[in-house]
């Protein structure tokens, strides 16, 4: 049962590591999917971290000063409101560069995440002198688990009370909301209208042009969803899983959500198990640092040891490297992927 109980507590913490993850490869599959390469992920989910992070502050200290605690809950909407504009606005920069000047959108991507880099850091330090992170968020000013009916009553029984209790309840609400974007995304990009479009525009533009749709208007509302989902990425950085913007917090995060997102070959379902791997072995990474007593080993059992973790987590590249290499599968990108549409005539 002990047994049980650690593996519960280990998909526990896969769920919440990959819900970053999730959100940002979707956004990534609804921007490629179009047609429009987006290297920038990373980029727009550090600027929204910093935005949630920054606007749930000011605005938990307004309604604080004001007397207004019981409305503190509301100042982690406020980041997350002020994280997707400004994602959104991100996004809306790449596709600009992209769509309407047919700039090389893989430069247009990495200019985006050094631009946040740099931009976080200078902002956190002229509005907060903290050097470059926010202050720390009150409990009040972030999103908090939500705990479901019968949790606590039933935490004790084998089983089934624990995958009720730890791996079901106990979540805030961006990670359901990360988890159900997943079908949501099925159901848009494989019955519906728009995704039949936008599937077509990422695979042959010209068509959907000559029957009469607009093909950059159909890029510039995959790279608005994208930047929507990006910002909530960031959102749950700094205002769910944290409480404040650190420096470069988001570590790579939206480069591995592209991994998964060609791991899972542009498709919602698959991309989804591709982040939960990617997950699952940050998890089991983070849960084997210190479990051992390295002071009764010898010194090759504690090289091993310290090893082990960053060996894990290089093992989710090494499968996309096999992948790519043709070893897993063939990994086809939309054929106008990454290619600046130029109206004929």
């Amino acid at each position: 049962m002990e047994q049980f109980g650690f593996f519960i507590l280990l998909l526990d913490a896969t769920l919440r590591v990959s819900v970053p993850l999730v959100l940002a490869a979707i956004a990534g599959l609804f921007s490629e999917r179009s047609g429009i390469v987006d290297i920038g992920l990373e980029g727009k989910m550090l600027g929204g971290a910093f935005a949630a992070a920054a606007a749930s502050y000011v605005c938990s200290e307004r309604l604080a000063a004001a007397g207004l605690e019981g409305l503190l809950p509301a100042a982690a909407w406020v980041g997350l409101a002020a994280a997707v504009s400004w994602s959104v606005l991100l996004a809306l920069l790449h596709g600009v560069a992209s769509i309407r000047y047919h700039g090389n959108q893989i430069v247009s991507g990495v200019a985006i995440n050094i631009l946040m880099s740099g931009l976080t850091v200078l902002l956190g330090i002229a509005w907060f002198s903290q050097g470059g992170r926010t202050p720390q968020l009150p409990p009040g000013g972030r999103f908090r688990p939500v705990v479901w009916p019968g949790a606590e009553a039933v935490a004790e029984v084998p089983i089934l009370g624990h995958l009720y209790s730890e791996l079901l309840s106990g979540h805030n609400v961006l990670v359901y909301l990360a988890f159900l974007a997943v079908p949501l995304a099925f159901w848009v990009v494989y019955r519906t209208r728009f995704g039949l479009r936008l599937r077509a525009v990422g695979e042959n533009p010209e068509a959907v042009d000559t029957a009469g749709i607009s093909v950059a208007g159909m890029r510039y509302r995959a790279v608005i969803v994208c930047g929507a989902l990006c910002g909530v990425a960031g959102a749950y950085l700094s205002t769910a899983q944290s409480a404040a913007f650190i420096k470069d917090m988001t570590a790579g995060k939206g480069f591995i959500a592209l991994a998964a997102l060609v791991f899972g070959k542009w498709r919602p379902v698959p991309t989804l198990l591709a982040c939960l791997l990617f997950g699952f072995l940050d998890a089991v990474a983070a849960r084997l640092q210190g479990s051992f007593d390295l002071e009764a080993t010898t010194p090759l059992v504690r090289a091993l040891v310290d090893a082990a973790p960053f060996v894990i987590e290089a093992l989710p590249y090494a499968l996309v490297v096999l992948l790519l290499a043709g070893f897993v599968g063939r990994a086809i990108a939309p054929k106008a992927s990454g290619i600046p549409y130029v109206k004929s005539g």
